[in-house]
């Protein structure tokens, strides 16, 4: 598989981009601390995006919050000038939200989304009272997962490891959610993952893929949020099910019937 990897300018921010292989586009988005993951799994017959969000990986952070909407605006930005006009996303956690951001601010660009472990509604619905509890006397230093750090400060051109752990946690703290009318309004056909235990609340998975009209709803039995770290192909079967479903147009098919 050919890999290529570059920088794009978007705005103020220099960001990093890989890209392997050749196909249908799915741009892949990492969770929060992580950075640009290719997986096998979903890599087969496609061109594949991996992205280093804001602050993640060898993308730099620059001086402006960290919000789900402005990562969106950054990857669809890169698209276009990849001049992608329609792609399919597979976001894991803030990645997810990022998808489903992009979603909504970017229909034109999405065909197929799938989203493992997060929920559309703001910080202080998505968790219960010990867990918001918990949140209030969390430091930045307390949050941030420590085996990801050696792996950033490898990567990142300017690496500031409690800076972007106070970053993420203000992101999620300041989440006011999507709301419900903008679920409704999502056009693409969306995958919706979650585990069983330590993950997104179940009740909002439902409640979301009750909202957004073309949906699937994966819900994985003794899964928890972490799998995407330990054995993610447990989830991107069905992923990769989805996203390739009918992947052939009706043109296609039509032209390939004898």
């Amino acid at each position: 598989m050919t890999v290529k990897g570059e920088y794009a300018s978007v705005g103020d921010l220099k960001m990093y981009y890989e890209i392997h292989g050749t196909g249908r586009p799915l741009i892949l988005l990492h969770g929060a601390f992580m950075s640009a993951t290719v997986y096998p799994a979903l890599a087969e017959s496609r061109q594949v995006i991996a992205v280093d969000l804001q602050g993640h990986g060898r993308t730099a952070d620059i001086d402006r919050p960290l919000t789900f909407e402005r990562m969106a605006d950054d990857v669809a930005t890169l698209l276009k000038q990849l001049k992608i006009g329609q792609t399919d996303i597979f976001g894991y956690s803030m990645g997810a939200k990022v998808g489903l951001a992009i979603a909504i601010r970017h229909p034109e660009l999405v065909r197929r989304l799938a989203i493992y472990g997060t929920t559309y509604k703001s910080f202080e619905e998505s968790f219960s009272i010990d867990v918001l509890e918990f949140f209030k006397k969390v430091t930045p230093e307390t949050f941030a997962p420590k085996d990801l750090k050696e792996p950033y400060e490898r990567m990142s051109p300017a690496p500031n490891w409690k800076a972007l752990a106070a970053k993420i946690l203000e992101s999620m703290k300041g989440f006011k959610g999507f709301s419900p009318e903008q679920m409704k309004a999502i056009k693409a056909e969306v995958f919706i993952g979650a585990g069983d235990h330590n993950d997104a609340n179940l009740e909002h998975i439902v409640e979301m893929h009750k909202l957004i009209p073309k949906s699937q709803l994966a819900v994985f039995p003794n899964t928890e949020h972490k799998v995407m770290m330990t054995n993610p192909d447990k989830v991107l079967i069905q992923v990769k099910e989805f996203l390739d479903y009918r992947f052939e147009t009706a043109a296609e098919a039509k032209q390939a019937t004898p």
